[in-house]
């Protein structure tokens, strides 16, 4: 399930590209085949990591000789380890939202990146955002979990103090808010739910198959209730 937009991003070869909070590698492995690049994932979570490593394993062999290269590590957002202007583009979608010292980690993501490098920045949309914490307590109140809504003029003023120019938004994954608000409504039963197991197996099915009709139905419930904002940015050039 791929929020960033690569092409938007302006992933093309020879880049050195941050995942910043791989995750389980959902951005890395579609920039590591979107062009030959060095693609750079890291995370607080080894055991995301591993599943990430095994993510390419599952992928065929890259051809001898080929500049497509990835790196995984244990990292922290607010103290990456990089040197200054390490990156043509960073990623950094859906980690915002859990990290408590939210100013140093826009910094470091500001830092390790190369003046005119391209950033492509997601985090939960502030309305089905606010319907989740309302609707369930504990679908945010948890270790690791979401710690404040965004609002996207907020989160676009972070930015902009670091060094950003905005120059694009939109929306992604209208068809699963309704899903995260499914959960909620039914928290305590929810691993046993008919509905939720039927509505995560849509998911699913529309994730791997990507038929026509959902890809309409994504366009029309993308601006209306998209469950992640999408920010791009393009640092600021040096004289």
């Amino acid at each position: 399930m791929q929020t960033i937009d690569l092409d938007i991003l302006g992933v093309k070869d020879g880049m050195r590209v941050l995942d910043l909070g791989c995750g389980a590698g959902r951005h890395i492995h579609a920039v590591f085949y979107k062009a030959y690049v060095h693609a750079v994932g890291v995370d607080l979570g080894f055991d995301d990591l591993v599943r990430t490593r095994k993510g390419f394993e599952q992928y065929p062999d890259v051809e001898p000789g080929s500049t497509r290269v990835f790196s995984l590590s244990v990292a922290d957002a607010t103290r990456l380890p990089f040197p200054d202007a390490s990156f043509d583009a960073v990623i950094c979608s859906e980690v915002l939202e859990h990290i408590p010292d939210l100013d140093a980690a826009v910094r470091e993501t500001m830092r390790v990146l190369k003046p005119g490098g391209q950033l492509g920045v997601s985090v939960p949309r502030y309305v089905p955002e606010w319907l989740c914490w309302k609707l369930e307590r504990r679908y945010h109140d948890t270790p690791g979990g979401h710690i404040r809504i965004f609002r996207t003029g907020r989160l676009k003023e972070l930015f902009r103090k670091t060094g950003a120019n905005f120059r694009r938004r939109h929306w992604k994954h209208g068809l699963h808010s309704p899903y995260w608000w499914l959960q909620c409504l039914l928290w305590d039963r929810r691993e046993k739910s008919r509905a939720v197991k039927a509505y995560h197996r849509f998911l699913v099915w529309d994730i791997i198959k990507r038929p026509w009709l959902t890809r309409a139905l994504e366009k029309i419930a993308d601006p209306l209730m998209g469950k992640s904002v999408v920010l791009y940015f393009t640092k600021a050039a040096t004289a």
